[in-house]
């Protein structure tokens, strides 16, 4: 899959550190990947949920979530937000226009 952008978890994983180790091991699983649909992906990612149009991963053992787009036709992964957990709680980003 091509992950578009790295910048956005590295960009997180500055501001929190503690979500670097688990952010680089999503970004390396995910780059491998070859899903065809998201029975592939929670085939690596079991706990990983849709809601709408986006993909949410549990990252750092729960303690963040990194939401996504993911293209299956395309093999592409757009990086939406990365959020705290209590970041995620406010539900501000299902106001995402990506997510119909």
């Amino acid at each position: 899959m091509h992950i578009i952008t790295r910048s956005r978890l590295s960009e997180f994983w500055e501001k929190h550190p503690n979500a670097q180790t688990s952010l680089r091991q999503w970004y390396k699983l995910t780059s491998l990947a070859k899903w065809q649909n998201f029975v592939d992906l929670r085939q690596i990612f079991p706990s990983a949920d849709q809601v709408g149009n986006l993909t949410i991963f549990n990252i750092g053992g729960n303690n963040y979530r990194l939401i996504t787009l993911v293209d299956y036709k395309y093999q592409k992964v757009f990086i939406r937000h990365v959020l705290t957990h209590a970041e995620y709680d406010t539900e501000d980003w299902k106001n995402d226009p990506w997510n119909t």
